[in-house]
């Protein structure tokens, strides 16, 4: 069973999304589409799954012209589609969502049964492990995922697209994954794998076609280095590594402190237990482990969304504990959350509203109660501009961007105002590679040149070893270690597992 795209051109306004793509998808492989946030990846696919109609171009399935008014004859023509935002109702159980649109009828009633034995034929065929009475809203995302996989397969995908399936999933969740595209793979499917991740791509992907700005502008190879990876996508030469000038010593002692800093959750458990360290000036401390080791309650802890249960965090010599979130953030921290969509944005409202969403009641934004729209509309082009934030229009609400764009908009807001010091979760999570290169220089640049202590806290290994002088690894609340960045990955990999400092070292 063949797939085809032929000339697809499609246009919002004045802006061409895609131009003139022409695309074939072979059975039994995985076609990567790489290329920028903006670039014209998921457009093309929403058109493949029937979301969009396209302006110019035709699909053939088999040769013969495919005509779609709709996901529903998407997927009857054997199209599915993992979006990167999933489709589920969180209060359903696994077997619900999965019958969702599709719905299994036995005497006039849903027929749960037939839906569960589905899941759970699916899930042992490609080694998903999902339990089918689950309630999809108590589940981590990486089976949420896979939730909606077997969704997909129950209408017989012939054909999955997964659109940057690995955007919010951790590095073993991301391993996980590739292991059921490879079964799905053996056993015939065609997946169309969207990201702009190179280690994933060279990983993972059969055959590569390149989206530059709504064209395909190439083909490349799984064996083709990063480099000559990154160079095609962006059009350009890309710098991987960052080049970081030592730090320069500072007589004044550190910038920000943490002491005997624990943590509860709110089943009274401890998430951050007992961890010191100072970062100094123009220095950037890198967190590294494994998802869920109390990274994102430390991060809570300095921005004051929590409240810890004993020790002390001092910026400038300040105490900060007992502050409210405005006064922290009015004292000069700049903070990147992990997750943009519930933390850092707000989907409903534009682009420029969200680029002054901390900054709107301040006076060269308002005045006498009022919002001063021109000087809003002001910066948000400035920054548009700066970040390369990928957009038809600042008036546009910033749900509608795409991942990387998204999060291009919370980095802008927060590197352009005065700080004192910077905490980023995740900075560049969802980021292509030119964004990246551009997020890690300004995080670096200004680190040293204003002598802005800065809080990485990442579970991207490779993000750690760009941006960080040191390296303070977690597990299970506690900081293992603080190690130099020339410490091997090996040794990191195994204090992020638990292993005592003296015996990741001897290894």
């Amino acid at each position: 069973m063949s797939l085809e795209l032929r000339g697809i051109t499609k246009r919002f306004g004045t802006l061409v999304a895609n131009n003139a793509i022409d695309l074939e998808i072979n059975p039994g492989e995985i076609h990567c589409l790489l290329g920028e946030n903006g670039a014209g990846k998921s457009t093309l696919m929403n058109i493949l799954y029937g979301l969009y109609e396209p302006t110019e171009g035709e699909i053939l399935v088999n040769g013969e012209k495919l005509s779609l008014d709709g996901p529903r004859s998407a997927i009857a023509a054997g199209i599915g589609m993992v979006h990167q935002h999933f489709m589920l109702v969180p209060v359903f159980t696994v077997a619900d969502n999965v019958m969702l649109g599709d719905e299994r009828v036995k005497s006039g009633l849903l027929d749960h049964a037939k839906a569960r034995k589905d899941v759970r034929e699916i899930s042992e065929r490609y080694g998903l492990a999902v339990d089918p009475d689950a309630i999809v809203g108590d589940l981590p995302v990486g089976i949420q995922q896979r939730v909606e996989i077997i969704k997909a397969l129950t209408r017989n995908a012939k054909f999955l697209i997964l659109d940057e399936p690995t955007a919010v999933l951790t590095p073993q969740e991301t391993e996980e994954l590739f292991t059921v595209m490879r079964e799905l793979r053996a056993g015939g499917t065609a997946i169309v794998f969207i990201t702009h991740k190179l280690k994933e791509v060279k990983a993972i992907a059969d055959r590569i076609t390149v989206i530059r700005r709504g064209s395909v502008v190439g083909t490349a190879s799984p064996q083709d280095s990063p480099a000559e990876l990154a160079a095609l996508m962006v059009g350009r030469e890309v710098r991987l590594k960052v080049e970081k000038p030592p730090v320069e010593e500072s007589a004044e002692g550190p910038a920000f402190s943490v002491k005997n800093l624990t943590v509860l959750n709110e089943a009274g458990q401890i998430v951050v237990d007992d961890i010191s360290f100072d970062i100094h000036p123009g220095e950037i401390l890198g967190v590294a482990g494994v998802q869920g080791n109390g990274q994102t309650e430390l991060a809570e802890a300095v921005l004051g969304l929590i409240q810890p249960v004993s020790g002390s965090i001092s910026l400038d010599g300040v105490e900060v504990v007992g502050r409210s979130v405005r006064d922290t953030l009015r004292a000069g921290l700049g903070f990147v959350p992990e997750d943009r969509n519930h933390d850092g944005l707000v989907g409903g409202s534009s682009v420029a509203e969200n680029l002054v969403l901390d900054l709107y009641d301040r006076p060269e934004f308002s005045s006498r109660g009022s919002m001063n729209i021109g000087k809003i509309r002001k910066n948000a082009d400035e920054r548009v501009a700066e970040f390369d934030i990928r957009t038809a229009s600042i008036d546009t609400p910033a749900g509608k961007l795409s991942g990387g764009n998204q999060q291009k908009v919370v980095v802008a807001r927060e590197m352009s105002r005065p700080l004192r010091m910077l905490l980023v979760s995740q900075p560049t999570r969802g980021v292509d590679v030119g964004a990246m290169e551009f997020i890690h220089k300004r995080i670096v640049r200004e680190a040293r040149e204003q002598k802005r202590p800065v809080l990485v806290v990442s579970t991207e290994l490779d993000e750690i070893y760009a941006l960080a002088d040191r390296i303070a690894v977690m597990y299970r609340g506690k900081i293992m270690a603080i190690v130099p960045p020339e410490t091997s990955a090996e040794q990191i990999g195994l204090l992020m597992a638990g292993a005592h400092p003296e015996d990741a070292v001897d290894e």
